[in-house]
């Protein structure tokens, strides 16, 4: 594994063809295309070691629980134990991914800012230094945001409250009553191992949750990508490629419908002292509220740039964004996945090559339009 602490003492104002924030899978696929391509880059990474999110799942889930992991391109992630915990696995899988294509990964690096340069570039603040790039790739995912609602009376709540971003596995909820917030995948997981160590669970949804039997193929897995790209087109914060899918009906699933661990409520309408309480007068008793709401996109870095649209999201044609050719944004909406984390890093790769043939031919590029007068910017 390499050095945790590579991303010390790097020279300042770097330059470099690409910089790529972000090594998860969209990160790590970018930087393979681009080092196919000949492109100069570097991979700023934030987390202490190689893995993305992964390396920080809890240890329960175990890699053969795993929804949805594709291998990264030019390396298959084969004979893996099933048994063993993912963040585990993969991490493990990434580092190799790293050391077999001698990706130029620099952790841990926290990018604080991303502005317009006065000669055309970008300039890319961090922790190590700044960077001075001819584009970007960011592929920050959205682990790094976990979303918290609010409710009223939340902060009146006397006992614990977490997000799935601070899940430590089911043990620490033995013998207490726990509340279950939110209609996701991983929602699902905790209830059915929360359940069987605490004394009672309850699962609140806002919407009823939508289970899928029989198989997911390749139309319907277009279809729920087409809807996210929507969003996306129109300049609005994206769902999760998985808020379209539904929720695979398996073995497991269909015994905590049998047993009612899944028999869910509709979310309550504030929060007690000592629980939750809903309109029509009832009442649950807590000690745990678990929050599993998801997460954001984690592009708080990009806001000097201001290509955000009035409906709050950054608009994107294909990995580009709208509002500053330079900037590509992969992991983000319809490539969320990672099967999709992967198409879009070579979609990148290809719009950034015409991008830099262009500048070279003196071409003026990446002139970022200007907001609307009224328009949410940041």
């Amino acid at each position: 594994m390499r050095d945790a602490g590579a991303g010390a003492g790097l020279d300042a104002d770097a330059a470099v063809d690409v910089v790529v924030v972000g090594a998860g899978q969209a990160g790590l696929s970018s930087a393979y295309h681009l080092a196919r391509a000949g492109i100069g880059h570097v991979v700023l990474d934030h987390a202490p070691r190689p893995g993305g999110a992964w390396q920080f799942r809890w240890p329960s889930l175990t890699y053969g629980r795993v929804h949805g992991m594709h291998s990264l391109p030019g390396m298959e992630l084969t004979g893996a134990d099933p048994l063993r915990p993912s963040s585990e696995v993969i991490g493990e899988y990434f580092d190799a991914y790293e050391e077999r294509f001698g990706l130029r990964v620099r952790r841990p690096v926290d990018v604080s800012a991303v502005r317009a340069g006065a000669d055309g570039r970008l300039l890319v603040e961090s922790s190590a230094g700044t960077w001075s790039a001819r584009a970007l790739v960011n592929a920050t995912g959205t682990w790094d945001r976990p979303f918290w609602p609010r409710y009223p009376g939340q902060e009146t709540f006397r006992g614990r409250q977490l997000h799935t971003a601070d899940y430590p596995g089911p043990q620490e909820f033995a013998g207490a009553r726990v509340i279950v917030v939110g209609g996701g995948t991983s929602a699902v997981q905790h209830l059915l191992e929360v359940a069987e160590v605490a004394a009672e669970t309850t699962w609140v949804t806002r919407r009823p949750p939508v289970f899928h039997d029989g198989g997911f193929g390749e139309a319907e897995g277009r279809a729920a990508v087409a809807l996210v790209d929507e969003r996306v087109r129109l300049g609005l914060p994206p769902l999760s490629v998985v808020s379209v899918t539904g929720l695979p009906l398996n073995e497991a699933v269909r015994a905590g419908l049998a047993s009612g661990v899944l028999d869910r409520r509709p979310v309550f309408d504030r929060i007690t002292p000592s629980g939750a309480a809903w309109a029509d007068g009832s009442r649950v008793e807590a000690d745990v509220i678990l929050w599993a709401t998801g997460f954001r996109a984690a592009v708080d870095h990009l806001a000097p740039l201001r290509l955000r649209e009035p409906g709050g999201g950054i608009r994107v044609e294909g990995t580009r964004a709208v509002r500053d050719e330079r900037v590509h944004l992969v992991g983000y909406g319809p490539s969320a996945s990672t099967v999709g984390a992967n198409r879009a890093g070579g979609a990148a790769v290809r719009e950034i090559r015409r991008l830099l043939a262009r500048e070279r031919a003196g071409e003026p590029v990446g002139e970022p339009a200007r907001a609307p007068v009224g328009a949410r910017v940041g």
